[in-house]
């Protein structure tokens, strides 16, 4: 609790949350909005975040009554901002009276400014400096898992509730038919199917293309089935990965939405990617995992369950970095984390969760 007040004893009944940010990201949020719901069930929560994850928004409705699409800020680089629509999206958040607008978008640094233009009566977050804390701003709690720091800020602002740190991902019936059509279409079993996702939003965080291939390839000798999954744009990248395992693997890029691809991964033995939003959509449905972290902040975003989830990365000092590409040569984060390592950890996790499924039959 801050030293100041209780701010929550002010009761706010029409509250927005602002999070302009991507699906990893988004998903990383869902314990934060989730206390939040508790502690205000009559409340109207508005959540303003990228048009890019309207979908996954969609099934958190016991959480978020509405949706509202931020159309960008030059100040942020997840999105391209529409300077013609930015004024009426300003004066429609103001219209709409907020009692209170939480910040849960990084330290405050730049997004303190636009939470601030939505006119609601009162705003909460982060600040970046100890001096600009007060009842309702927190300092940014510098290497904190990002779960945490969205928890931590709410038990700042006095929400009750408790530090419940678990993911989640609503699924529905159709979800599951649509990816038992998939799997029936390719003659895939969902219990010896591994799913190899090697794409991520920037070049300088994929694992070399070769390497997943080489995993895959090994697997395969093991009899295993290999999903190799992406978005449509990816499909290049996700055939040649699928093409170079051989004939046990499937390119499933482009043939799933994000519904079909989180009940396909509840039920997998194992997913291996890179640091992004699929492997938090793996956490959300407890699917163990063995993430390649290339150039992102580990402590910040690696999954809290390390028994379930093993995070493979090098220490740099560059780390973290947003780059596309990796400026340095050889992209050393990311090469330095062998086949063998991954290879090592994937048949851990494999023979982990077969002993688990004993157990529990026996």
């Amino acid at each position: 609790m801050n030293p100041f007040f209780n701010p929550w004893q002010l009761a706010p009944r029409h509250i927005a949350v602002f999070r302009a940010l991507n699906l990893g990201d988004f998903l990383c949020a869902v314990p934060a909005l989730r206390r939040l719901r508790h502690a205000a069930p009559d409340a109207h929560i508005t959540f303003i975040g990228l048009s890019a994850i309207s979908d996954c928004v969609q099934r958190f409705g016991h959480y978020i009554d509405e949706f509202v699409v931020f159309p960008g800020d030059q100040e942020l680089p997840e999105s391209t901002p529409d300077h013609g629509v930015l004024p009426e999206f300003y004066r429609s958040m103001q219209a709409r009276q907020f009692d209170l607008a939480i910040q849960m978008h990084g330290s405050g640094l730049h997004t303190n400014t636009i939470v601030g233009r939505l006119g609601a009566r009162q705003c909460a977050g982060f600040v970046p400096d100890r001096i600009q804390e007060t009842a309702w701003q927190m300092l940014w709690p510098q290497g904190a898992p990002e779960i945490l720091r969205y928890l931590l800020l709410l038990q700042y602002l006095g929400v009750p509730g408790r530090m419940d740190m678990r993911l989640e991902f609503p699924l529905e019936e159709d979800d599951h038919h649509k990816a038992d059509r998939l799997m029936e279409r390719f003659r895939m079993g969902r219990a010896d199917t591994v799913f190899i996702h090697p794409g991520a939003r920037l070049s300088s965080r994929r694992w070399p293309m070769e390497r997943f291939a080489e995993i895959g390839r090994q697997l395969a000798l093991q009899g295993w089935r290999i999903g190799v999954t992406g978005s449509p744009s990816e499909h290049r990248l996700t055939s040649e990965v699928a093409s170079s395992i051989g004939e046990s693997a499937v390119n499933l890029a482009g043939m799933t939405d994000l519904g079909m691809l989180a009940s396909l991964l509840r039920t997998a033995p194992l997913l291996i990617c890179n640091d992004t939003g699929v492997s938090h959509v793996a956490a959300a449905v407890q699917t163990p995992t063995v993430v390649v972290a290339s150039g992102s902040d580990v402590a910040r975003w690696a999954p809290h369950n390390t028994s379930l989830h093993k995070v493979l990365h090098v220490n740099m000092p560059c780390r973290p970095c947003a780059y596309q590409q990796c400026p340095i040569p050889g992209h050393p984060c990311a090469t330095r984390v062998g086949v063998d390592q991954v290879l090592a950890a994937a048949r851990n996790q494999l023979v982990k969760e077969h002993s688990d499924e004993m157990a529990a039959w026996l």
